[in-house]
């Protein structure tokens, strides 16, 4: 089994538009409405691939059950913790010029007793997984120091893989962390870093190693990922596909590598599975995660090298 934990799910409205003209009225000419959260996006993969997943975290009351429905149709059983008010409803409008404005909403706040609530649930569920995610934002005036919280309710010996950055992620690496995957971008900004070259890129990675990850697995995005435990690194290059949307990408990526480190995979398996899940999810339009058999198509044209 393994445990997904979202602590801030949204709602993601994204408009097609001809023009995006302030102040005056628009005509929507495409309309899509996802139920996300990377978390939550990572439990739908980790399903399609065939795992036994449960997705947890945070969900409210008002518009919640929206999100059940959609984890019902995958075939993904949830045990939230609910809590008053809203999913946060984000807006993000794409005119002609594929010119993108967001307009992100704000998530209501979680009390104690719901944080400790949380806790409780995570300790009782993962007791009986091989792993769990933990990955995206966190609440409304929640500390950065409530993922080390979450993590700490996690049994020893169950795999942690964590999908964050900034603070987050530093405050989850002092509960020692099998998996990280920043992109290259979370990776600069949360080290302060700048990359010209993938040494500069594996230096950064050896600063979250000494930090407490076991691995970590850095998204290059269209050009595939690293993945390095400090003394081996690899790379495995992506392949060309037809990009449709890049929503999910990096939940995909989580979720097969999740999937390759919870079967006890090599380093190389990990990495061929998470760069596969990466690419075959930008090939969906209509979706937040891959289909299995796009997957396993790319997966075999896949390959390693040290470099």
């Amino acid at each position: 089994m393994i445990l997904t934990i979202c602590l801030s799910p949204c709602i993601d409205v994204n408009m097609e538009v001809e023009s995006l003209s302030v102040g005056k009225s628009n005509k929507i000419l495409n309309k899509r409405i996802f139920f996300t959260g990377k978390a939550i996006n990572a439990a739908r993969g980790l399903k399609r691939l065939g795992a036994q997943v449960t997705a947890t975290g945070f969900m409210y009351e008002d518009n919640g059950k929206l999100f059940e429905q959609e984890l019902h149709y995958e075939g993904v059983p949830y045990r939230f913790v609910w809590c008053p008010g809203r999913v946060r409803e984000n807006y993000k409008f794409v005119d002609h010029k594929s010119m993108l404005t967001e307009v992100d909403d704000i998530s209501p706040e979680v009390s104690r007793g719901k944080m400790e609530e949380l806790i409780k649930k995570v300790r009782h569920l993962a007791a009986g997984c091989e792993a769990v995610v933990l990955s995206g934002g966190l609440a409304k005036g929640m500390a950065p120091s409530y993922y080390a919280d979450v993590l700490r309710a996690v049994p020893a010996g169950v795999k942690k893989i964590v999908d964050t950055s900034g603070e987050r992620l530093f405050e989850s690496l002092k509960c020692g962390v099998d998996l990280v995957k920043p992109n290259l971008e979370e990776l600069k900004s949360t080290l302060g870093i700048t990359v010209n070259s993938k040494e500069d890129a594996l230096e950064g990675c050896r600063e979250l190693l000494r930090r407490g990850a076991k691995y970590v697995l850095l998204s290059l995005g269209k050009e595939g990922a690293i993945l390095t435990d400090g003394n081996k690194n690899l790379y495995c290059k992506s392949i060309n596909v037809a990009m449709n949307s890049t929503i999910g990408a990096g939940d995909g990526m989580v979720a097969a590598a999740t999937f390759a480190l919870a079967r006890g995979g090599d380093m190389a398996e990990i990495l061929r599975c998470g760069v596969a899940g990466g690419t075959a999810a930008v090939t969906t339009p209509d979706s937040i995660t891959f289909k299995r058999e796009k997957y396993e198509e790319i997966l075999d044209g896949l390959e390693t090298h040290e470099i």
